[in-house]
């Protein structure tokens, strides 16, 4: 039988959303699309989508860790973006700052729009947990 189980942090930002921050289900951790938002729910970074993109790998790795997990061990990854010619390269750039070989499995595509008007970008992931 499959165990089933909340991933939470507290504070958990999508708690007012009825979303879960992630679900492990055995050995396999699936985390909701995080975005480049503070703990508190508010986006960080305004118009820059670095520092928006950095927060999104970041919660992701928070996530993860609450999980069991790592980035090291994020088998697939599909990242979404509101402006595919401004953020491209600071994908790749992230990519290889918080990855490590072998890369995870990704896809990336553009989107009219997110789940926030102000949001440029939301990763979720797969990954394997340690526990």
């Amino acid at each position: 039988m499959t165990r089933i189980e909340r991933v939470t942090h507290d504070p958990d930002w999508y708690e007012p959303y009825k979303i879960s921050l992630g679900i492990r289900a055995d050995n396999l951790i699936f985390i909701s699309g995080q975005a480049g938002i503070d703990e508190a729910g508010r986006t960080v970074g305004g118009d820059d989508v670095e520092a928006q993109a950095r927060r999104a790998f970041h919660n992701l790795a928070t996530v993860l860790e609450a999980a069991g997990s790592s980035l090291a061990d994020v088998v697939r990854v599909t990242i979404m973006v509101t402006d595919m010619p401004r953020t491209l390269d600071v994908i790749i750039k992230l990519r290889e700052e918080f990855f490590t070989e072998p890369y995870p499995a990704d896809t990336l595509f553009q989107v009219a729009a997110l789940a926030k008007p102000d949001w440029l970008i939301e990763i979720d992931a797969v990954a394997l947990t340690r526990r």
